[in-house]
């Protein structure tokens, strides 16, 4: 096993190594890469590579993953530095938004609530975040209140974010049947698979094992036509995916 662990960081360096030629970096980091290969990754990755990678989605994506799996607080304290540095609407939005991240939903509603006001009232992605905020902290009923009258104001309004929360509040007060409606659209024309899991996890509370099943195998089946970068990117819910399709075996 260290030798296996040992080729691994070797393997990791010569990767970076070419890219280190590739993009014309000077040569000593030829040396640091292969005199240090494990220390030396780690310090060229965040020197030089995922610098580079933010200018990508897939890299922005990816940074901002690498940021928050090694510092998980980060973004709620540079948010909340920035909104009492700077209290205006855009600071106050981006701590409600880490604030909802955070799992904190009953801080992140008077931040929304606060920001929808002057240029901001009427904004429909800002009552899409306060109905999810309201979902989250309990308040299903409001939530889906928040986006009946966001419907009725605005029927040309489309937010994918806004639908799956409807369907969850929906789901939430008991509507079974327009909750499957809901998240049976959903479903099929989401790019994600935020959507499938969640109504997986609904079929599976209401005993439709059959269609939860189903469900999670079009999932990942759909998973398997995406490129390498875009299932990395989806991860977790296909992770969670793969466990809810075993408790449809086993409940």
């Amino acid at each position: 096993m260290p030798y296996l662990g040992l080729g691994l960081h070797v393997l990791v360096a010569l990767c970076f190594a070419v890219h280190a030629v590739r993009s014309g970096q000077d040569r000593y980091w030829l040396m640091i890469l292969f005199m240090f290969p494990l220390l030396g990754s780690v310090v060229y990755a965040f020197a030089i590579w995922l610098p580079e990678q933010r200018h990508t989605q897939h890299g922005r994506a990816l940074v901002g993953n690498v940021r928050r799996m090694l510092d998980p607080g980060r973004e709620l304290r540079e948010a909340q530095d920035a909104y009492d540095t700077s209290a205006t609407t855009d600071n106050r939005m981006r701590l409600a938004d880490a604030l909802l991240a955070a799992g904190r939903a009953g801080e992140a509603l008077p931040m929304y609530r606060a920001a929808l006001s002057g240029v901001h009232r009427d904004d429909p992605h800002l009552q899409v975040k306060l109905a999810h905020a309201l979902l989250e902290a309990g308040d299903a009923a409001q939530a889906r209140q928040t986006l009946d009258e966001l419907i009725a104001r605005r029927a040309d309004f489309r937010s994918p974010e806004g639908h799956l929360t409807y369907a969850r509040a929906v789901a939430a007060l008991g509507e079974k049947a327009k909750a499957k409606e809901e998240f049976e659209t959903l479903v099929g024309y989401s790019s994600g698979f935020q959507a499938h899991v969640r109504y997986a996890e609904c079929l599976i509370g209401w005993g439709e094992l059959g269609r939860a099943r189903e469900l999670c195998e079009q999932a990942q089946a759909k998973a398997k036509r995406l490129p390498a970068y875009a299932r990395k990117l989806h991860k977790p819910e296909l992770d969670q995916l793969k466990e809810l399709a075993k408790r449809t075996q086993t409940v």
